[in-house]
């Protein structure tokens, strides 16, 4: 890529950050329009379940594919065929005439999707070469995530309340077609000089493990945790997990390179991805059913309810990016995983859904939770790699994300299906749950020895790109012996 001027470095952030916006607005929206879609389409709360998770578990399994594809052919050509998939698929969920119809058009969605985020984020980390310019990008970056949770449930609810609920898949076409001309315009074409070759069986067993493990987690309450095609579906999941792992690291370019996991803030980038996204999921999905169904909000009123945590992580997003360029990822992990756990707890212990100011205080906590957590995942996962597999690893970032969005729905839900008091008050434990593996996991892989493990594999991975025609040496990836490179 080509060296650019401060301003057009600038216009090429803004341009990825439109796709951000389109993506992240779609989910926050789409949350505060669940209890209209239950009833004009007569489903059940597994369904509402599927129109969510249906998006994430496509979005995951294809990001990595994405990632390595854009590496190949061209980061701005796949983002481009990503925004007017995006777009076209956001038409089509307007005008879908039952959920059937609904869940298939929002896969459509989420190929699209999968072309936006990591490539975007690709396109980022070669624009911005200097780390603290670029953690101040990535913060920017994270900021429009704040940005679509403030205005989401305010959007969501004013085009619910005064059009339809298929009103909040309309906003999606103008502000694509608006990214794909300035696109055009404007961001530069680059590629990775040694971009991986496509792995079909690494991509299929990845497909297989996180559908069927979804599918098994949202359709056990109804089915039976011990029937046939719960275990049989559960079965599958691990017999994928098992496939995976014996596969990849057999491969010279594989989908997921295991050796990135040899870095201990990779490895904890990536968990923490897991833990802070299933939540949020968790968190948006549970609280939207509260106070619409249990309170008796309407859809705008639900949503201006959920401001102050929106509002939080409009604030801390970029504070977090800040942060990390300042003092590195420790420090905001650990107010991060602090504050999430403290959200988690005073819902489950104390009941703060019983109380307006409590209710404001847990969401202001989670928000400021939320919005610490973003900048860190995003700078430590792609910091340690060589810049011309940074598509690689930003997609493996932004799968854990929609990965643990996808659990945290199906999880919660599951919990929530039995319909009791204690239900509940699980669901509650659950997200206090996540916050505390936030706490710990920042922790541990931020130190001194995890950042030596950065570079022990930052070097691997340089020592095996330079190998001749991206290959391998002799003995498997990194020039290592097969059986002392295994994961």
């Amino acid at each position: 890529m080509p060296q650019l001027s401060h301003r057009r470095r600038l216009l090429v952030l803004a341009i990825c950050c439109m796709s951000l916006l389109i993506v992240s607005l779609d989910n926050t929206v789409l949350n505060v329009a669940l209890p209209s879609m239950q009833k004009d389409l007569d489903t059940t709360l597994s369904g509402m379940q599927w129109t969510i998770d249906a998006y994430t578990l496509v979005l995951a399994s294809l990001l990595m594919l994405a990632g390595s594809t854009a590496d190949r052919l061209g980061r701005r050509r796949v983002f481009q065929a990503g925004l007017v998939v995006f777009a076209l698929g956001s038409l089509l969920c307007s005008l879908a005439p039952n959920l059937e119809c609904l869940v298939a058009f929002r896969m459509v969605q989420a190929v699209g999707g999968s072309m936006l985020n990591p490539v975007a984020m690709s396109i980022i980390t070669n624009t911005f070469t200097d780390p603290k310019e670029r953690a101040r990008a990535i913060g920017v970056w994270g900021g429009v995530v704040g940005i679509s949770m403030a205005a989401g449930p305010i959007v969501g609810g004013l085009l619910v309340q005064s059009v339809d609920w298929r009103a909040i898949f309309w906003i999606n076409v103008p502000i694509g077609a608006l990214a794909l001309f300035l696109t055009v315009r404007y961001v530069p074409e680059s590629r990775a000089p040694h971009p991986r070759r496509v792995d079909p069986v690494g991509q299929l067993l990845v497909i297989a493990l996180l559908g069927t493990l979804t599918y098994a987690i949202i359709e056990a309450p109804s089915a039976g945790w011990t029937s046939p095609l719960i275990l049989g579906f559960a079965a599958t999941a691990v017999a994928a997990l098992a496939g995976l792992l014996w596969y990849e690291r057999r491969r010279a370019e594989p989908l997921i390179d295991l050796r990135f996991f040899r870095s201990a803030p990779f490895s904890g980038a990536t968990v923490v991805a897991v833990c802070a996204f299933a939540a949020l999921g968790g968190f948006l999905f549970v609280n939207t059913l509260y106070l619409q169904d249990v309170r008796g909000l309407s859809a705008l009123d639900a949503g201006l309810y959920m401001l102050p945590m929106a509002g939080m992580t409009l604030v801390f997003a970029p504070l977090s990016g800040r942060l990390v360029g300042a003092v590195g990822a420790r420090l905001p992990l650990l107010l991060a995983g602090l504050a999430m756990v403290a959200s988690g707890v005073l819902f489950a212990a104390f009941e703060a859904e019983a109380s307006t100011p409590l209710l404001f205080t847990g969401y202001v906590l989670f928000g400021i939770g939320f919005g610490l957590v973003n900048a860190p995942i995003t700078n430590t996962a792609v910091s340690g790699m060589p810049r011309t597999q940074a598509g690689v690893a930003a997609a493996i970032a932004s799968t854990s994300r929609q990965v643990g969005q996808s659990l945290g729905v199906a999880v919660i839900g599951a919990v929530l299906a039995s319909g009791t008091h204690a239900a509940a008050t699980g669901s509650r434990w659950i997200i206090a749950g996540c916050g505390a593996a936030v706490l710990l996991l920042g922790a541990l892989t931020t130190g001194h020895w995890a950042r030596e493990t950065a570079r022990r594999t930052a070097e691997r991975l340089e020592s095996a790109q330079d190998e001749p025609d991206g290959q391998a040496p002799p003995g498997g990836p990194g020039g290592q012996p097969k059986a002392r490179i295994r994961a």
